[in-house]
């Protein structure tokens, strides 16, 4: 059995980039890292450690450990927070991520609807991108999570379960003036010379957009990268492009945008509620799960009829 501390020094080491910085950040001095590591490479029985114009590198055997080592670290720190919450004895209190569409659409409605069931509970949101809110999942700093997926890439994460909450369509933003509003649907064909409006940053609706316009047999032409999804309909309220958006993002309308459903093949998204799939959930987790698998299907007409 390997030391944990010594992996979590090897890890920071690796992820620094040298046995000072990883020193600084662990309040050790160098000398007493280097010490450490000497006696993890002595019970592994491999180099894990070489010199790289980049500072210090990981062997391949560096590379294999270094991953198990992380994983290790995660579930340790899930097992700290789950020890830490029943040492304390908190009760009535539940901590939920969510990524910021559903954010700001179907989880207040969720919450409004579980404070009026349980008005003495303490809800804590955090909101985040997917790769966050795994992570938070994953180290217990949320106990649930809305995450989502699309169909050809469908969210598979070891350690971590999944259940659909709902599904959601994704429809096309154009302004009330654009020659298109008089409809109320629109084949992606008819989108091949409009230019785009999307969100940045890598952010996932671009694959949706490049998905989408490949099957419909073009390349869309970005004219904007916009910050969120306000943002983005102020920016095709004017003309600057199209875009294309799930339902959920729209709940709150720019009056001088149209909303025009996909006619035919139009792109899913699918929410998921995760959680780690070793842990039993609490009395207060089961309840909120069960209303938000209550809310999901409502919340998906409601959206969908807009």
């Amino acid at each position: 059995m390997y030391d944990t501390r010594r992996l979590h020094m090897f890890v920071k080491t690796l992820e620094l980039g040298s046995v000072t910085a990883a020193a600084d950040e662990l309040l050790f001095t160098p000398s007493a890292i280097s010490q450490q590591l000497k006696k993890l490479e002595k019970e592994v029985g491999l180099s894990l450690f070489q010199r790289g114009r980049r500072g210090i590198e990981p062997t391949e055997a560096g590379l294999v450990l270094a991953e198990h080592a992380r994983r290790v670290m995660r579930q340790l720190a899930a097992a700290e927070s789950d020890i830490a919450e029943l040492a304390s004895g908190r009760k009535g209190s539940l901590s939920i991520g969510a990524f910021p569409t559903v954010a700001a659409s179907f989880l207040p409605l969720a919450i409004d609807k579980f404070k009026r069931r349980y008005p003495s509970v303490d809800l804590l949101i955090r909101s985040a991108r997917l790769n966050r809110l795994v992570q938070e999942l994953e180290e217990g700093g949320v106990q649930l999570a809305l995450l989502w997926d699309y169909p050809w890439t469908p969210f598979m994460r070891e350690g971590l379960t999944t259940t659909e909450v709902f599904r959601e369509t994704f429809v096309v933003l154009v302004a009330k003036d654009h020659h298109l509003a008089r409809q109320d649907h629109v084949h992606l064909e008819q989108l091949a010379e409009e230019n785009w409006v999307t969100r940045g940053d890598n952010h996932p609706v671009v694959e949706v957009i490049e998905k989408s316009g490949s099957q419909a047999g073009f390349r869309p032409r970005i004219a904007m990268y916009a910050n969120d999804y306000q943002e983005t309909q102020a920016m095709v309220s004017v003309g600057i492009g199209v875009a294309i958006a799930p339902r959920s993002a729209l709940v709150v309308q720019h009056p001088n945008v149209k909303i025009l459903g996909i006619a035919v093949d139009a792109p899913v998204r699918r929410v998921l509620l995760g959680q780690r799939e070793e842990r039993s959930l609490s009395p207060l987790e089961m309840a909120f799960r069960s209303l938000l698998m209550e809310l999901g299907p409502e919340f998906s007409k409601v959206v969908g009829s807009q």
